[in-house]
């Protein structure tokens, strides 16, 4: 996806995280990029969308740091309520390609950012009512 013009909540939420999950994580260069730009604001939208709390990523990164991306795909409520099965389709798509503790701590890395992005858009909200 080009990055010269800006897109819309909508559109960045249409994204295949889950795509860009498996192709930005095992390879450095524009996938990563577009990982942790695009799909990191992607994610954030959705998990904002399903309510999910800035924290509640944040701790699902320590999860993942602690235990590694396969456990925390095969915990039964990655994230609480609704968003529980879009956090594990995303871990899955992550355990698919992660191979090692490095993998892990990208993925960590990648869930800290979405959690970053979930509270700027928080904060602007709240600015905004």
């Amino acid at each position: 996806m080009s990055t010269d013009r800006p897109r819309s909540d909508d559109q960045l939420a249409a994204l295949d995280v889950e795509v860009l999950l498996r192709f930005g994580l095992p390879n450095p260069g524009p996938h990563r990029v577009l990982l942790f730009g695009d799909g990191a604001v992607a994610a954030a939208i959705t998990a904002d969308r399903l309510g999910v709390l800035p924290r509640a990523l944040a701790f699902l990164a320590e999860v993942v740091r602690a235990g590694g991306t396969r456990f925390a795909a095969a915990l039964p409520e990655p994230l609480p309520g609704p968003a529980a099965t879009t956090a594990r389709a995303w871990l899955d798509a992550a355990a698919m390609v992660v191979e090692d503790p490095d993998g892990d701590l990208l993925v960590a890395r990648w869930l800290d950012a979405v959690a970053a992005v979930t509270a700027l858009r928080v904060v602007d909200r709240e600015s905004t009512e």
